[in-house]
């Protein structure tokens, strides 16, 4: 009956791991291939440059490749250390992301001020040489949400020392139609176009953070269940 029940818990710890290590590999791919053909994508921060899309699915993807390893080698192997360290590690990340959410719902309001002044100063960086990422990033951004600047069009009159906005702020995108009329470029502020489709998809993003939660949630019960019949089959053949 235990060995049925060790061989039971091995295969359902392998099948999850797998598919852990499965789904790190492609996070990982997905950011070499926006580092490869983007460079630093999405960059928007000046203080935080390095914290772009790729770089952000390349040390997660890394993350969950290990920790799945992990668990995919200790469960075949039947090691209590690697099975504790997966456990361990899987513990620290899943108290590590509700404390995030919680000081960030309890700080939101210095959260928004410290961003909104940090991406107004990445705004100086916009077009210069070596921040192509940033300069992608916010294009796409003022495109795809029809917005222009982070508070509104005229945080990019600081940029340019001039009554201007990048072409990507125009409702009708043309070259250099950021010197023509301010009436046809975009006047929604950024900042709060984003947060308002965040809010749009918060059902969305709930749903994502329990599946989340709940997966590593079976991947503690799984870990902890199978290094505590490991010890029950060691003590009892001792």
């Amino acid at each position: 009956m235990a060995e049925g029940c060790m061989m039971a818990l091995r295969y359902g710890m392998v099948f999850f791991n797998l598919l852990f290590w499965l789904g790190g590999c492609g996070i990982l791919g997905v950011g070499i291939w926006l580092s490869v053909t983007q460079g630093n994508f999405a960059t928007l921060s000046s203080s935080l440059p390095s914290l772009s899309a790729a770089n952000l699915l390349i040390t997660v993807g890394t993350i969950i490749m290990v920790i799945g390893c992990l668990g995919c080698v200790g469960a075949v192997k039947e090691s209590r250390p690697l099975l504790l360290t997966f456990f361990i590690l899987l513990l620290l990340i899943f108290f590590l992301e509700i404390l995030c959410i919680m000081l960030f719902f309890i700080y939101q309001d210095e959260i928004d001020q410290h961003a909104q002044r940090d991406l107004k100063k990445g705004l100086q960086l916009f077009g210069t040489e070596g921040n192509v990422g940033l300069t992608n990033a916010w294009m796409i951004v003022q495109t795809d949400f029809r917005c222009c600047g982070v508070t509104n069009h005229t945080d990019w009159f600081e940029v340019y020392n001039a009554s201007r906005v990048p072409d990507s702020c125009c409702l009708e995108y043309s070259d250099n139609c950021g010197l023509d009329n301010p009436g046809t470029w975009w006047t929604a502020p950024c900042y709060e176009r984003v947060k308002d489709w965040l809010s749009e998809n918060l059902v969305a993003l709930w749903i994502f953070a329990l599946c989340t939660a709940l997966t590593q949630i079976l991947g503690l019960v799984f870990s902890m269940t199978m290094f505590c019949q490991a010890v029950k089959v060691e003590t009892f053949y001792a």
